[in-house]
């Protein structure tokens, strides 16, 4: 029996490895909002007010719903938090 290791648990659910990094860098998005958020000690109001979007819409990223949210309206959130987005590439079979 041969036993299947994952990088990510994107990577299990994901139907491809493009799906799966395109999951993981919405996570990765909503992550560093998140942590914005609380560092800042904004309420969800605020938040909302600050990116640009509804409060449910800050609850739903609080919450963790990536599914919820495009990355294209997330970097549009972290740029309205001031934030500048960079993209970085690495090789995934390098350590």
């Amino acid at each position: 029996m041969k036993i299947e290791t994952y990088e990510t648990a994107f990577d299990l659910i994901a139907e491809t490895p493009e799906e799966a990094a395109h999951m993981r860098a919405r996570a990765d998005l909503m992550m560093q909002i998140h942590d914005i958020i609380e560092r800042n000690g904004w309420t969800q109001q605020e938040a909302a007010r600050r990116c640009g979007v509804s409060q449910p819409r800050i609850n739903a990223l609080m919450r963790g719903h990536f599914d919820r949210f495009s990355l294209d309206a997330l970097v549009k959130m972290a740029a309205a938090l001031g934030q500048r987005i960079t993209i970085q590439l690495s090789d995934r079979d390098a350590a």
